[in-house]
């Protein structure tokens, strides 16, 4: 019987292209690569502390990943212009359907797992409003490792009391569901990108667009041995899902 829902963050909830309007802003022409080799870089960056043993916290990433995108254009920004850049992923835009999802799954205890910062994931929730739909927003920094490793996600039990069998873990990020099925959680994937839109939007072109290779790289199912139990195409199909 599930009794809680866990959500991903960034991807899932919340909308990881929302920074394409500061980006842009910030330097015209560039906004959308900057956009997707930042989100890209972001999560490589988590991956490769976690296996070095060298954490940092999810805001200092977002930032070295941010330095990083910026370098690869030879761009250049002042402090002020760069924190504001870095600020934008404490103002994602959550998805459309994201409150009224969490509004119709109330009779269920409702969290978020992520790898951000307790900062910034404090930040999320209030500056979206979601705040008042969650039970708990827990953060992966008391573990001091990132997802998918199993020590991230062992802070759901620890944090909510309820066993994997107990959870459904939704997220839209290929590495965060194969993560969580070995874990043992129920799985839910967002399919916001089906193969078949992919493999029209890329055709016979040569030259990918930066969104598109984002797609391909991060919106996918992993080919890992370990798939989610249910497929769905936005958040609102949840709260329809048979109970069990």
């Amino acid at each position: 019987m599930i009794k809680a829902f866990v959500f991903d963050a960034y991807g899932t909830l919340y909308d990881v292209q929302s920074v394409a309007a500061v980006t842009d802003a910030a330097f015209p022409g560039h906004g959308s690569y900057i956009t997707q080799v930042w989100r890209l870089k972001q999560l490589e960056y988590t991956w490769l502390r976690s296996l070095m043993g060298r954490y940092e916290d999810f805001w200092t990433v977002t930032r070295d990943a941010l330095a990083y995108t910026l370098k690869t254009l030879d761009l250049a920004a002042d402090e002020r212009l760069f924190d504001e850049l870095a600020e934008a992923y404490n103002r994602l835009t959550p998805y459309p359907d994201a409150a009224a999802t969490l509004e119709r799954l109330s009779a269920h205890r409702r969290a978020i797992l992520s790898n951000g910062s307790p900062g910034m994931l404090a930040a999320l929730v209030r500056n979206s409003g979601l705040d008042r739909l969650l039970e708990q927003t827990i953060s992966v920094d008391s573990r001091r490792v990132f997802k998918p490793d199993p020590r991230a996600y062992e802070l759901v039990e620890e944090r909510l009391g309820v066993a994997p069998g107990e959870v459904l873990f939704v997220s839209s990020n290929g590495f965060d569901i194969a993560g969580a099925k070995s874990f043992g959680f129920r799985v839910a994937r967002i399919q916001r990108v089906p193969p078949s839109a992919l493999a029209g939007e890329i055709g016979t072109e040569t030259r990918l667009e930066p969104l598109t290779l984002f797609k391909a790289l991060r919106m996918q199912d992993e080919m890992l041995g370990y798939g989610a139990d249910v497929t769905v195409r936005s958040l609102a199909e949840l709260a329809d899902l048979p109970p069990g």
